[in-house]
């Protein structure tokens, strides 16, 4: 092995597109002693990439590690790659026009021709042509139809489906029908848009290729299967990886990969039907089990971090469920920018700091066996409500599902879900047992220390806490001449005062309007509560200056100490109540 690691940037790190690209530049890699890893730019879950739009992916992720940049369609924006070059990593761009960097293009031009020659052999005039035009290689598969509807003396008909998928195909029929049927033949950007639109025109009651003839492209493997078998415009991606990898060791260039069209069913031709042999049909069944495999893989995943939580989401054990044979997590840092905290090693040892440009962790790639089609993925772990950070697992590339199907989308989505829900069961925790206003501890958690403190003196003999109730007098008046916003910031005031007074074992708690409770941790004699209460006075006596406005309170305070006979908590907060009103009616007759 050479050491080099080149990165993929991606929209997805798997599926039938992104995945197959991946894989083709893995096995030249592989084949040349180096290493891939894959890169997902979209936020995970992202249902596609056409409709998250570019993504907003800005880091220099692993840049210390790699030789080379590869980034594929829709992945980021020019900029970043700029900066990449600038920092002396080479960029060959895929699918896509950039100035100064490599590029690999397949030659869809070429393709389409020869589909489009195609359907003009078989007598049609009006061909119209269908795809998502916002994206360069489909730009580049209008311009071959143009071209060869020009060289016939054949007026043009675009539409723009939307999407690359099915639904972009189902709004293109939809508008064939309602215009009439204006063409009998048509072109569409991907075979997804082929199937979606193939579907819409049958069930409206249209034969194909009777009614209209179908050409795809991209020849993903539905497309032999369907009835009618679809005509296709394959594109080798696996040559396509190949010339991506052999363009990093030289200047800037540009290499375009010839593209074929596939006759079937679709356009008129008679089709020779499926030919099964028993390897043909073992393949098959070995896809069958795969899919069935990832679907259980993705119910236990949702199942083990979305369910009852036993363990911390973030040690990664629910690895296990997945085909992946290592990983970390890398959670960024609160305090130091573009720095990750490395975390839950599964099956990997994980732990400490490291910039974002050397994450993840340079070991981790020795764990990926490349010619086993195994390398490293890095998924960002993030939702709308919070970036957590990156997720690094090995594992083999999957190359046959749609696009953002794949392990390590679903994995990094259902993480970042599990630690938002996480932090909202932590919040609602704290709002049951903390007071809305202040922060402070409420009833609830005040009766849970108290009882913490009733049964350690039960346990110790000469351990005794001390139970203070105080009431502010004189909050009513700041009410009425001030407004109840200034009275809550009194409170407000009036709980940080007491806090930093006392000791961290303490506790101060409101249990409504002015009354707060200081449950004293540990005190000495009947008289050991005299200090602290002539501190409290001082300090929360003091004027405060509220919003231009000088306050001023008094505060009357009851206490109860514990082994004076009990040290029940209910009857010390009574005898504290009780204390408290007695100084009150000595604060009134003075």
């Amino acid at each position: 092995m050479s050491g080099r690691v080149f990165g993929i940037l991606s929209p997805f790190v798997g599926g039938d597109y992104y995945g197959a690209i991946i894989e083709g530049v893995n096995t030249a890699a592989v084949a040349a002693g180096d290493r891939v890893m894959a890169i997902q730019t979209l936020n995970p879950g992202s249902h596609s990439a056409d409709r998250s739009g570019l993504p907003d992916f800005d880091r220099p992720l692993a840049w210390r590690h790699l030789s080379g940049l590869v980034v594929l369609p829709g992945a980021v924006a020019t900029g970043y790659a700029k900066r990449a070059q600038q920092a002396g990593l080479p960029v060959v761009f895929v699918a896509q026009d950039a100035p100064a960097s490599s590029v690999v293009l397949a030659d869809n031009r070429s393709g389409v021709r020869d589909a489009v020659t195609h359907l003009i052999e078989h007598g049609h005039e009006r061909i119209a042509f269908a795809g998502y035009l916002a994206h360069f290689d489909l730009r580049e598969r209008h311009a071959g139809y143009a071209e060869a509807l020009t060289a016939h003396g054949l007026e043009p008909l675009v539409m723009d489906t939307g999407d690359n998928h099915e639904s972009g195909g189902e709004a293109v029929a939809d508008l064939l029908i309602r215009a009439g049927m204006p063409v009998s033949a048509i072109v569409l950007g991907t075979d997804r848009n082929a199937i979606g639109l193939i579907g819409r025109m049958r069930a409206a009651g249209y034969a194909v290729p009777g009614d209209l003839s179908v050409i795809g492209f991209d020849d993903i493997a539905d497309a032999a299967y369907l009835r009618p078998a679809l005509c296709s415009v394959r594109q080798p991606l696996d040559e396509l990886g190949g010339a991506v990898y052999e363009l990093m060791d030289q200047p800037v260039s540009r290499r375009e990969v010839p593209t074929v069209f596939v006759k079937r069913e679709s356009c008129g031709c008679s089709g020779d039907g499926l030919q099964v042999s028993e390897a043909h049909t073992r393949a098959l069944f070995q896809q069958v089990s795969y899919l069935q495999e990832t679907l259980n893989i993705q119910y236990e995943l949702g199942v083990a971090l979305l369910g009852p939580q036993d363990r911390d989401p973030r040690d990664l054990a629910w690895l296990e469920l997945t085909p992946a044979t290592a990983g970390c997590l890398g959670l960024w840092h609160p305090d130091l920018p573009d720095t990750l905290h490395v975390r839950g090693g599964f099956r990997f040892p994980a732990g400490g700091v490291l910039p974002v440009d050397e994450f993840p962790p340079a070991d981790l790639f020795e764990r990926a066996y490349g010619a086993n089609g195994e390398i490293v993925f890095v998924v960002p772990v993030r939702t709308p409500a919070q970036d957590w950070g990156m997720l690094a697992a090995v594992g083999r590339i999957q190359s046959t599902t749609p696009p953002g199907r794949e392990m390590m989308n679903h994995s990094g989505s259902l993480l970042a879900k599990a630690l938002d829900y996480g932090v909202m069961q932590e919040k609602l925790r704290q709002a049951a047992l903390r007071d809305h206003l202040t922060g402070l501890p409420n009833r609830v958690l005040l009766e849970d220390r108290m009882a913490q403190a009733e049964r350690r003196a039960a346990r110790e003999a000469g351990y005794r806490f001390a139970i203070l109730l105080l009431d502010l007098d004189g909050f009513k008046a700041v009410n009425d001449t001030h407004g109840h916003a200034i009275g809550d910031q009194l409170l407000i005031q009036v709980a940080r005062r007491l806090t930093g007074r006392l000791r961290r074992t303490d506790t101060v708690a409101r249990l409504g309007g002015d009354e707060f409770v200081v449950l004293i941790d540990g005190v000495s004699g009947s008289g050991g509560t005299h200090e602290v209460i002539a501190a409290i006075k001082a300090t929360v006596t003091e004027p405060f200056t509220l919003d231009g406005h000088v306050v001023e309170v008094g505060l009357s305070i009851g206490a109860a100490i514990s082994g004076d006979g009990t040290s029940d908590p209910d009857h010390l907060l009574r005898e504290a109540d009780a204390a408290m009103y007695r100084a009150k009616s000595v604060a009134r007759q003075r």
